[in-house]
């Protein structure tokens, strides 16, 4: 019979990595049942102790002892001395969890380098998918270990935001069609490999024309070896305009690339497994990395270029230049179609650019020179290019650079657009959003040192005074300031002049209202107050603004009074002690006349510019509220800026099958203002038919704007609504500073059929109706809740009463909508 065979397991042998051993080593224990003696002890002998309790300890003596002696195994002779002294196996394990994992603090200073290396990390150039999440999920483990809860989302953002600039395209596809919430590693893992493996097939089959600059060439042919003048090594073939260096010799290569080099002999190092021509004993210490890429001295032929990449080319004549990056080229060839030539060195000192006739043939192209043509062919494209030879027995080839123009603006230069998108705000604020991950949905960019014409004349000002000290709330509403600015030209299209701003001193968060008269301000702070109150759960304590009618007058002060509201008043010809409101407006009109400039939108759309300007500076980091931004500060959610887009620019909404006939257009040109309040879509405007448009299904274009005629943006603005919108009954829409009050609440009353047109709701648009069942309603409501009657429907749908008279009038559209038309 045969007798069965046992494998006895390894002891895991302590490394010095305490971590991963004492996983090990912990299951290794419980797999022989001693790890509740390692864990717990031995209790000490009592003199009350019965037999079978005695039998029982010596039971766990004899486990205690028998741990003690796998742990002796597992642990080499020099940590060994330090815990010969040790009588149990508990206080040997204890003593190496104290000295290799340390104690409360050294495990907390240990988190943070983890941290601080998680955060650092990116992926290097070169570097396979498989290998950077290795890397990285080498470190998450590590800090899981730790006790850092990291979840895989975070993983999963880090891991996109970090990737090298050729997957730029790949990270957009990949949060455009997933939900970042909900993928897993191994979902994001499998999509990198696929978009991993095309591009190598790419590079593989591109038509790339490469340049060998080196020592000696690896296409010669013994059998052919020439004589006398044009002798030489590396002929060089050139893109653009431009003289070679030199004479040289082309040989071609008639060796098979998968011949059997075993017993071949090097005549050179007499080593086997290679020929003289490929030795590595001729070439020069430290000098052939750039032996087989292309070289381009104009750094604006440059589509993409990594300017971190360094190293030297030595030439023929021992001359060294010096490498300062490696990017990608792409021409034109015929049919204006482009072409990328990959892992181009920029080389500032080389005054003509170089292509290698070997780099040619190993891309699988044929070369044929023949009565001083040069003809370059593909097997399937035909002919290439062909070219003359020169006096200088050289082939000049003439190539384009495909213009910057034609590159989406996704990819063609990241930080410029997001500088767009963030309406021109200051690169500075950028790279510390990025740095300190105050948002979601920024991608990672390097900040350029080039001047923005823009942000120049739209920022420039005078040099700042002191500053002084001030007071800092602790709290939500402890301290609001406020501030009417004003009055502006030219009057919007709603016949707006002003607007006032409030803004949490604890989070900085700012809210807007647009106003006709100055005297409007009470009627605005009234709705701001019921709004921020019933979000925050808290009530204002102290109401910090100027000297100016508007607030001083009796309405005003009384009110105050009444709702225990401290006023904190500035000294007359004094703005600089209401300064966080001063600076704010100032900091909004230079965003607003930036966004103006770039986009050519006319001056009278002022207030939806001051809308979206707000919106961004509420997601953008100031100097006060640290490592987080306004909206955080308010809401305790890190806000999400991936739906930003630049102001203006050229957009296609989605027109519903309902509204069009089957060979209408499906789409609708618009220029692209902000994003809905109510719902997750964005605010479209179409100048042609002026109409507002609420859309989510929309394709943008941010590398266009409108060619506006002046003059017909002052026509009377309609709202039209495409797709179902909505309805958000249970909670106030977060983004609260764009809430007037007349602002677009219509959307709630808006039905989920094919859109109804409607007169804008916006804050800046629209006159008072005369309806008396309206006055009678909203005189009564708001009279019982404190509040005066809103002017117009508009105002009072908008309000924080809007529910209440939506309940009042039953969701009735039919009773709703012929107040509002």
């Amino acid at each position: 019979m045969a007798s069965e065979t046992f494998v006895q397991p390894a002891i895991p042998r302590f490394d010095g990595h305490y971590d991963h051993w004492s996983m090990l080593m912990e299951n290794f224990l419980r797999s022989k049942e001693y790890w509740d003696v390692v864990e717990s002890g031995v209790a000490e002998p009592t003199a009350r102790m019965s037999e079978a309790q005695k039998a029982e300890l010596e039971a766990l003596k004899l486990k205690d002892l028998k741990a003690k002696n796998y742990l002796f195994q597992a642990i080499d002779r020099t940590i060994l001395e330090t815990i010969l002294c040790k009588d149990t196996s508990k206080q040997i394990w204890d003593s190496m969890k104290k000295k290799y994992q340390g104690t409360t603090k050294t495990k907390r200073q240990q988190l943070q380098a983890l941290r601080s290396e998680f955060e650092i990390l990116r992926m290097k150039e070169g570097e396979t998918v498989t290998d950077y999440f290795s890397r990285t999920m080498a470190i998450v483990n590590k800090l899981r270990t730790h006790g850092d809860k990291t979840q895989d989302v975070t993983v999963v953002e880090k891991i996109l935001c970090s990737m090298t600039p050729k997957y730029n395209f790949v990270v957009c596809a990949i949060e455009e069609a997933n939900d970042l919430d909900e993928m897993s590693l191994e979902e994001l893992e499998s999509s990198l490999l696929v978009h991993e493996r095309k591009l190598n097939r790419q590079e593989q089959n591109e038509q790339a024309l490469k340049a060998t600059v080196g020592t000696s060439s690896s296409f010669s042919n013994r059998s052919n070896r020439g004589r006398g003048r044009g002798r030489g090594r590396n002929q060089q073939t050139q893109f653009f305009e431009g003289r070679g260096r030199g004479r040289g010799r082309f040989q071609i290569s008639y060796r098979p690339k998968s011949a059997d080099k075993s017993k071949v002999e090097c005549f050179q190092c007499h080593k086997y497994g290679h020929y003289q021509s490929e030795c590595r004993a001729n070439l020069p210490t430290n000098e052939d990395t750039g032996c087989s890429n292309h070289m381009c001295g104009d750094k604006a032929a440059f589509s993409t270029l990594d300017e971190s990449f360094r190293d030297n080319v030595k030439f023929e004549d021992n001359s060294k230049v010096s490498v300062r990056g490696r990017g990608q080229v792409t021409i034109q060839i015929r049919g204006n179609a482009a072409q990328t030539i990959s892992n181009v060195l920029y080389v500032p000192e080389l005054k003509t650019n170089l292509l290698s006739i070997g780099q040619l043939q190993e891309k699988g192209y044929e070369i044929i020179i023949k009565n001083g043509v040069c003809r370059i062919q593909d097997s399937k494209l035909g002919l290439i290019a062909q070219v003359k030879m020169t006096a200088n027995r050289m082939f000049p080839l003439h190539l384009n650079c495909a213009s910057q123009s034609c590159f989406s603006a996704k990819t063609n230069d990241v930080a410029w657009l997001w500088h767009s998108r963030y309406g021109h705000l200051n690169f500075g604020g950028l790279k510390q959003l990025q740095q300190k991950n105050m948002v979601t949905g920024l991608p990672v960019f390097e900040c350029p040192s080039i001047v923005c014409e823009e942000c120049v004349i739209s920022k420039q000002h005078r040099d700042p005074f002191p500053k002084g000290s001030s007071t800092r709330a602790r709290r939500l509403l402890e301290i609001v300031h406020s501030d009417i600015c004003g009055p502006i030209n030219p009057v919007s299209n709603g016949g707006k002049r002003y607007f006032i701003t409030f803004i949490d001193d604890f989070s900085r968060k700012t809210w807007v209202y647009f106003l006709q008269q100055k005297s409007e301000a009470l009627m605005a702070f009234k709705s701001f107050k019921v709004f921020v109150e019933k979000e925050a759960g808290s009530q204002i304590q102290v109401l910090r603004t100027d000297c100016g009618g508007e607030y001083n007058s009796h309405e005003f002060a009384n009110f105050c009074e009444t709702h225990g509201i401290k006023r904190q008043l500035t000294t007359a010809y004094t703005p600089q002690q209401n300064g966080v409101c001063e600076r704010k407006n100032r900091t909004i009109l230079i965003m607003v006349r930036s966004l103006l400039k770039k986009s050519s939108i006319p001056k009278n759309f002022w207030p939806k510019t001051v809308n979206w300007s707000i919106h961004i500076l509420n997601r953008s980091p100031t100097l006060t509220v640290q490592n987080m931004t306004p909206e955080e500060a308010w809401s305790g959610r890190k806000p999400g800026v991936d739906h930003f887009k630049i102001f203006g620019c050229i957009t296609y909404a989605h027109i519903p099958d309902e509204k069009r006939k089957k060979l209408d257009d499906k789409g609708e040109k618009s220029i692209f203002l902000s994003v809905s309040n109510n719902s997750k879509a964005y605010k479209l405007y179409n100048p042609n038919t002026k109409k507002i448009i609420v859309s989510r299904d929309v394709i943008f274009d941010e590398g266009k704007f409108w060619e506006w005629d002046e003059g017909k943006a002052e026509q009377k603005i309609q709202v039209v609504f495409y797709g179902e919108i909505e309805e958000e009954k249970q909670q106030q829409p977060r983004e609260n500073e764009q809430q007037t009050p007349g602002s677009q609440s219509i959307i709630l009353v808006a039905p989920a059929t094919p859109p109804t047109l409607i007169p804008e709701a916006e804050s800046d648009d629209g006159q008072r109706p005369q309806r008396y069942l309206w006055d009678l309603v909203s005189k009564e409501l708001c009279e019982e809740q404190g509040l005066l009657p809103p002017p117009t429907p508009y105002h009072g749908l908008s309000s924080p009463l809007g529910y209440y008279f939506l309940d009042i009038f039953h969701c009735d559209l039919s009773l709703l909508l012929p107040l509002v038309l």
